[in-house]
């Protein structure tokens, strides 16, 4: 890590300088757009999705641990489609033109990229993997399973060791 780079902190991180740009435009672009009777509803919605991503994604950077980092990230991720949803109805209701959902929406998918490459980077790099209490997992619960004590696992496999479980993976 550079010195730069250290001294910068979160500015120094891509994905975070575009969900923060992102924000921004959509406070600057689509909020004004929208009509009065949605100023409380979509509106505040889209505004607190959006400023989620950008937030999320700092304050899974400040984590020393990288399963905290990560599980900041997949909030993160989730508050990007929110924020896409909300974006498509506000399209589909004709608050807003394609001359403003075009870009944006291209944005989103190219955060999202971001998003999950930086995901996957924390995945490998497991920062503070061998510092004390790094044995304290933080996982995202298991989808679609009632109780993993209905779940017959032989003890050698590796699907035994719920650590070892992929989100990824459980999801169709």
């Amino acid at each position: 890590m550079t010195e730069d780079r250290i001294e910068r902190g979160i500015r120094s991180l891509h994905v975070w300088q575009r969900a923060i740009s992102l924000a921004a435009c959509i406070c600057k672009q689509v909020l004004p757009q929208l009509p009065a009777d949605e100023r409380w509803s979509l509106s505040m919605q889209l505004r607190r999705a959006v400023q989620s991503v950008p937030a999320n994604i700092a304050e899974g950077y400040g984590r020393y641990y990288y399963q905290e980092s990560i599980r900041f990230c997949y909030i993160a991720r989730g508050s990007l489609e929110e924020t896409y949803s909300h974006l498509v109805l506000a399209h589909q209701l004709e608050y807003i033109d394609d001359a403003v959902f075009n870009p944006i929406s291209e944005e989103i998918t190219e955060i999202r990229r971001m998003l999950n490459g930086y995901i996957a980077h924390l995945k490998r790099t497991k920062r503070g993997e061998n510092e004390p209490g790094s044995t304290h997992r933080l996982g995202e619960p298991l989808p679609y399973y009632e109780s993993l004590s209905s779940v017959d696992l032989d003890p050698q496999s590796p699907d035994a060791d719920p650590d070892k479980l992929d989100p990824d993976d459980l999801t169709t």
